[in-house]
């Protein structure tokens, strides 16, 4: 590369660089939405794709093994990963993640966190 071409090879690439870095910077999740089990279950759709926060009741099966937490009117959306809600099996917890639904899986949420809930109402 001859100087005036190889200045502006450098040149791009540290403004690149910079957008990149920049870009990154400026984008953050958004905030969940707070939406009810109810909500997700008779709107399924509408959240689909959509980064939510909701509260319930962690339940399991074990044929297959799988998790859900429910409402009091046993409104269900199952979480993943197993390893991140087993340990509240039982408990009233508040979850974040990224909800997904069709028709042929159902309702599913896939867990950035789980927070238990006071028991007091129990």
């Amino acid at each position: 590369m001859s100087k005036p071409n190889a200045a502006a090879f450098w040149r791009l690439l540290a403004a690149g660089i910079i957008l990149a870095l920049l870009t990154g910077c400026s984008r953050s999740d958004p905030a969940p939405r707070e939406v009810t089990l109810a909500v997700l279950a008779t709107n399924s759709s509408v959240h689909d794709g959509n980064r939510v926060a909701t509260q319930g009741r962690v339940r399991s099966f074990d044929d297959p093994l799988h998790y859900w937490i429910e409402d009091e009117d046993l409104n269900r959306v199952e979480v993943i990963p197993h390893a991140v809600v087993a340990p509240h099996l039982g408990e009233r917890v508040r979850v974040v993640g990224d909800f997904t639904y069709s028709p042929e899986t159902g309702r599913r949420l896939e867990l950035e966190g789980v927070e238990p809930l006071s028991n007091v109402d129990d």
